[in-house]
């Protein structure tokens, strides 16, 4: 059974704020860090954490809204709202936060990113500077913008799951993605965007999101020796 607590990060500039922790019972294959959607640390991305912990890994979703305003969770109703808080995130900020939510889950077996829609843009991004097993993303946005700025291309192996009906990730984008990491996997799925928040009914799709579920532990597993 997980143990899951909230705890205090800190980063490197002495920011604070908060982290959702669901731990592996025994020594973990790894860590992972879960990084948001436009709406925050939603607690369906939490029990996306305690569903790695089940399998092995220490996980951990960050707050990164906090330095926005602490404590934020936009409801998936406000989808603009939560773009514009995403989006006027400081990117350095955001690497920060995110080393040190990797740290607090990095217990000797490295760490790995998944990220959804925004954080799944930012997995390529952070793969870019920060030292990773792995990075992760479902249904990124601002790809091509990501590739553009990281021209000697990510740190670490990446897994790319796209929806084939996303208006975020036309198949120009998914092209440039193949381009521009061509040793990336990539994996195209009957669905869209979102497809795997499962508490978005108008999005979800079950079949699609179970078999990149288990693809990613299978990623996982082999990124991480498990």
């Amino acid at each position: 059974m997980a143990s899951i607590e909230i705890v205090k990060l800190t980063s490197s500039d002495g920011f604070e704020f908060e982290g959702f922790v669901a731990r592996a019972d025994g020594q973990p294959k790894g860590g992972v860090v879960i990084l948001q959607e436009i709406f925050g640390a939603t607690d369906q991305l939490k029990s996306v954490a305690e569903s790695y912990a089940a399998d092995g890994y220490d996980a951990i979703v960050p707050a990164l809204f906090d330095r926005a305003s602490p404590q934020t969770v936009v409801p998936f109703t406000e989808a603009e709202r939560g773009r514009d808080m995403a989006f006027g995130l400081d990117p350095e900020k955001v690497a920060l936060d995110v080393a040190a939510a990797a740290d607090a889950v990095n217990r000797g077996n490295g760490v790995s990113l998944i990220g959804f829609c925004w954080g799944g843009g930012q997995a390529l991004r952070l793969a870019c500077s920060l030292d990773l097993k792995s990075a992760i993303s479902f249904y990124g946005t601002a790809l091509k913008n990501h590739i553009g700025n990281c021209p000697d291309g990510p740190n670490c192996p990446m897994y790319f799951h796209f929806g084939e009906t996303d208006d975020h990730s036309p198949p120009d984008v998914i092209a440039a993605v193949r381009e521009a990491i061509p040793e990336a996997k990539v994996d195209i799925y009957a669905a869209g965007h979102a497809f795997a928040n499962d508490a978005r009914p108008d999005f979800y799709v079950e079949d699609a999101t179970k078999t990149a579920r288990a693809r990613t532990l299978d990623y996982l597993n082999e990124v991480h020796g498990g």
